[in-house]
């Protein structure tokens, strides 16, 4: 890959690469560079049989204050193709995220806002700091959240979503998590640990499962359990139940060890 101009990539540890955002002069705002290097990242280590967990954080005091303005002014200027294409660039880095086949876990400290919240939303776990903040603003400069709002949907739901788009309200780490938005808060100086201790429990699972949960979940609408889905249920469990990571599974817990995938 070559050399990246707004990201970051470490190992945080063996098993696990971290993402992180390093435009910290502008609280990591993303604009079209960071958008196309995010989604080329996401796309390499979905790829890489070493990684296991992503996580995915802010460089400095925040997590992400979404769009770069500049950006988006000249966004504003551009012919309606442009921003089509631009649009859909942005769509996708998102989807390569929330369809990335390693459990990604976001780190939010700071502001989050408008399609810093995206963000946070895209991954299958956000772990914040109780100095988090989070708005979707995008109705302040006179457009809206689309892109984000099936991620900000699924996260809290319609209502809440429909709220906090409409009224651009900040809320605070606490309503963030008891509203869905994030799974945990902890204080900013026990983020990293709490992070780690994220990373630990998904360490644990085999990673062919977790694609196989991560690819199965997505096909799922809430409301009424159809037959096609409990089709699509016992046709996913059937086929894994027959694959080596499933044998090597049963075979080290009826044995007392662990598996052959933990400590990778």
């Amino acid at each position: 890959m070559n050399e990246l101009q707004t990201l970051r990539v470490s190992r945080r540890d063996v098993g696990v690469a971290q993402v992180t955002m390093s435009r910290p002069a502008v609280f990591n705002a993303f604009d079209e560079l960071m958008i196309g290097e995010m989604d080329a990242v996401f796309a390499q280590l979905s790829g890489d049989l070493t990684v296991r967990v992503i996580v995915l954080a802010g460089e400095g005091k925040h997590f992400s204050a979404g769009a770069d303005l500049q950006w988006m002014q000249r966004a504003s200027n551009a012919s309606r193709e442009w921003n089509l294409e631009d649009a859909r660039r942005f769509a996708a880095m998102l989807w390569r995220i929330e369809s990335c086949p390693k459990p990604t876990v976001a780190r939010v400290q700071g502001a989050a806002l408008g399609g810093g919240v995206g963000l946070a939303c895209a991954c299958d776990i956000a772990v914040a700091a109780d100095n988090a903040n989070f708005s979707v603003s995008e109705a302040k400069f006179g457009i809206l959240p689309a892109v984000i709002g099936p991620y900000l949907t699924n996260a809290v739901g319609t209502r809440q979503a429909r709220r906090l788009a409409l009224t651009t309200t900040r809320i605070a780490a606490a309503e963030a998590l008891s509203i869905g938005l994030v799974q945990q808060v902890v204080a900013l100086d026990q983020l990293d640990a709490a992070i780690d201790a994220t990373v630990k429990d998904l360490l644990i699972g085999g990673p062919t499962a977790q694609a196989e949960i991560k690819a199965l979940y997505a096909q799922f609408n809430v409301g009424g359990i159809t037959p096609e889905a409990r089709e699509l249920t016992a046709q996913t469990i059937s086929r894994v139940r027959g694959t080596d990571e499933a044998r090597e599974g049963f075979a080290a817990f009826l044995g007392k060890r662990p598996a052959n995938w933990f400590g990778q």
